[in-house]
């Protein structure tokens, strides 16, 4: 009889402990640290915020009342390994005692209204591998520290109002796969990129300067480029798009004057969309593009090109979507872009193009008028 009342209290005992604060102190103190640092006004009382309610611990199962979204915990209850935040419209700054949360491998906080730095001892996570704080107000320059993360597999920096030069450390993040700094106000010259990297995306911030091949050295993985929206200059050569997992490029937007293009080696190539609209470039319409077998999207619309649209794009069969409208294309487009069973849309509109049948919507807008066309070959306006 003692042994099995002995037996019922041990168990008892055990079950009392698992809900009793495990949480390590620090990791206490940061979230602490976390949730003061957030005005009060800017706590909805249907958010996870509300809900962090430090009387009980952070870590204890079962969260019914305190604590029941916002954060994970490791498994056996002690140390905190993600904070990802609702869009509540939390409105505050980034803790830098949030670097005592050193088992923390997400720390999400998009969609809400966080201001002032990213504090440089985010370096000090040494098990992060996600970090978004896209859609806040951030502002100042993005660490040089946040280099050192060496587990950074994925970093969301996107809509806020971050400045300076990107850091040139960048490189060195050897396990980061997708970065996002789109729509910042970031200005210089691309550095060495990651060698893992799958996707780069830096759309609407201020960088300039050439797309040098010493930026992309080595990076075969590389899936996505979207640098739309800046104020890159040059030529853009053929090493570029023959980097050998390249997918989809988006470059509009920009200032680039020419483009070299060479065939893929061995016709093969993962090249589906390329955008490179909106931009300065001169010359002809390269023909080698038709040469990459997977090619369904091509905007080349609002440059400088002259000539005639190359007969080889109406021979790949897997062109989709043609953008070349608001050039300098002269001649007749190929007949097969009109034949009934064609499946290509876009737009080859306001150009200097002769029969281009006005009731084929690939037509519009109307093309040029003679006048403007005569004068951009170097002929005189006709009066």
């Amino acid at each position: 009889m003692f042994d099995t009342l002995c037996f019922l209290l041990l168990l008892l005992l055990c079950r009392f402990s698992l809900a009793q604060a495990l949480t390590s102190p620090q990791d206490i103190a940061a979230l602490k640290a976390f949730k003061a640092s957030i005005k009060p006004s800017s706590i909805p009382s249907w958010s996870c915020l509300a809900s962090w309610d430090f009387t009980t611990d952070p870590c204890s199962i079962p969260r019914r009342t305190h604590f029941i979204c916002g954060l994970t915990c490791s498994p056996d209850s002690t140390r905190v390994t993600q904070i990802t935040l609702d869009p509540a419209g939390y409105s505050g700054q980034l803790n830098p005692l949030v670097s005592q949360l050193t088992q923390l491998t997400t720390l999400d906080l998009s969609d809400n209204n966080f201001f002032g730095t990213i504090p440089p001892s985010i370096s000090s996570l040494p098990s992060l591998q996600s970090l978004s704080l896209r859609s806040n107000s951030f502002s100042g320059s993005i660490p040089d520290s946040v280099a050192i993360i060496k587990s950074l597999e994925y970093l969301d920096l996107s809509h806020n109002s971050l400045s300076g030069p990107l850091p040139k450390t960048l490189n060195s993040l050897s396990s980061l796969r997708r970065v996002d700094l789109s729509y910042n106000k970031l200005t210089g010259f691309l550095p060495k990129l990651p060698y893992n990297l799958l996707e780069l995306a830096l759309r609407g911030n201020y960088l300039a300067g050439y797309i040098s091949k010493s930026s992309f050295d080595g990076l075969t993985q590389l899936e996505v480029v979207e640098l739309s929206e800046n104020s890159f200059t040059g030529t853009l050569q053929s090493w570029f798009f023959l980097l050998p997992s390249l997918q989809q490029v988006d470059l509009a937007n920009n200032s680039f004057t020419r483009i070299e293009i060479s065939k893929p080696p061995g016709g093969n190539s993962d090249l589906v969309a390329v955008n490179l609209g909106f931009n300065k470039i001169e010359g002809n319409v390269p023909a080698n593009f038709a040469d990459y077998p997977l090619l369904s999207s091509l905007s080349l619309r609002y440059n400088r090109l002259r000539g005639a649209i190359p007969l080889e794009y109406s021979k790949n069969k897997s062109l989709r979507r043609l953008f070349l409208d608001g050039n300098f294309l002269i001649g007749k487009p190929p007949s097969e872009f009109f034949a009934g069973d064609t499946s290509v849309s876009g737009s080859l509109g306001d150009n200097c193009l002769q029969g281009c049948p006005g009731s084929s919507q690939l037509c519009t807008p109307s093309q040029k008028s003679y006048a403007v066309c005569k004068q951009a070959y170097g002929g005189k306006p006709r009066s």
